[in-house]
């Protein structure tokens, strides 16, 4: 086996994985409590679930022995449909992971650069060094916002740029001049608005203005279809086209497919669980910062991210799993001592309270 092993490039066999959220049957294994006992808040998952008309759907479906539509007719006209574009602006995937992987592969050669402006989502530079490219790490200023004039000298250097906003971890909104900043520069900019739903305000228009923008949207945290993998990429018609030639010809399966236009069917619905979810979003941001020692970041996502100052925050989070209670944990130089909670329906935001509160008190006397 050693002989075969040599054979792998280096740069892949030696690579650091991208660490997932366990499954929560896992954990409730390994802890041992029922999986119906798990709290969670870790993955910024919908926990409303998906529209009941996606249900239905998947129970009418006959359709599962059938390959799926590669050109994707029905889910981009839906999903055009919804942002406000012509079809031919779309394309849609196996999740928003796929297009970043698609969009690497196509921009960015071997030895090439990407931009990244950590803390943010880490499947960029991931993905990045699985296809042999480096990452230039332009760090965000202390409340998050973006080093501009270090953009633009990274950028001058790079292939493409990635930006998400709102922001993960930060839940922080990227302003428009901002972005025009970055697309000032003539490189490919990649805007990650997965979380847009919960802010109310996306920058997607503006691909219109400038042909070297490309957004990034998805079902898995408004919809509730993170299980089901259905992201999609708002570009030019002709960057569009390319897409269309280089992916894998049925990576939005059936399911996907049938989950998507139910959801676009029931926005009413989709949306008032949006409200509930950002109006949670709020009270326990509130919640959290009235506890000693949280330090929260005001937030546009489904989630809060929080700095604990005399706490230690791997010892919350190992405790908080111990009760059943999953959050993200960072302990990063760019995140020391910071937790990640995502929102949840009231009755979990009041388990998490729960915990937390017993938890500290001891800590405090």
């Amino acid at each position: 086996m050693s002989g075969l092993l040599d054979r792998i490039q280096p740069h892949l066999r030696d690579a650091p994985p991208y660490v997932p959220v366990e499954p929560p049957e896992e954990v409730a294994r390994r802890i041992g409590l029922p999986a119906g006992d798990i709290v969670k808040l870790d993955a910024n998952e919908n926990p409303y679930g998906p529209s009941p008309r996606v249900v239905e759907a998947l129970a009418r479906g006959r359709s599962y022995h059938i390959y799926p539509d590669p050109e994707q007719r029905k889910v981009r006209a839906a999903l055009a449909s919804y942002v406000g574009f012509d079809p031919a602006w779309l394309i849609a995937g196996a999740g928003s992971d796929e297009l970043i992987d698609l969009l690497v592969r196509l921009f960015v050669p071997p030895g090439g650069r990407i931009v990244n402006f950590p803390p943010t989502f880490g499947f960029y530079p991931f993905l990045a060094g699985v296809h042999g490219a480096r990452t230039i790490d332009v760090i965000r200023r202390a409340d998050f916002s973006l080093d501009l004039e270090g953009a633009a000298s990274a950028a001058a250097e790079a292939d493409v740029v990635f930006v998400a906003s709102p922001n993960n971890p930060s839940g922080t909104l990227l302003a428009s001049s901002e972005l025009r900043t970055l697309l000032a520069a003539g490189k490919p900019v990649i805007l990650d608005e997965a979380y847009v739903e919960f802010a109310g305000e996306s920058l997607s228009g503006l691909v219109r203005e400038y042909e070297n923008l490309i957004v990034l949207r998805t079902l898995s945290k408004w919809a509730g279809l993170a299980g089901l993998r259905l992201g999609y990429m708002i570009a030019r018609p002709e960057l569009i086209d390319v897409v269309m030639r280089v992916k894998q010809p049925y990576s939005v399966n059936v399911a996907a497919e049938a989950a998507t236009l139910a959801s676009l069917g029931d926005l009413d619905g989709l949306q008032e669980r949006v409200r509930a979810i950002v109006a949670e979003r709020e009270r326990m941001a509130s919640l959290l910062a009235g506890l000693p020692g949280f330090a929260v970041t005001p937030s546009r996502a489904n989630f809060v991210l929080c700095r604990l100052d005399g706490l230690s925050a791997r010892d919350v989070h190992a405790r908080l799993r111990d009760r059943g209670v999953l959050v993200r944990y960072f302990d990063t130089p760019l995140l020391q001592n910071h937790i990640r909670v995502s929102a949840g329906r009231p009755d979990q935001t009041d388990a998490l309270m729960r915990a937390l509160r017993e938890i500290i008190a001891p800590a405090r006397v």
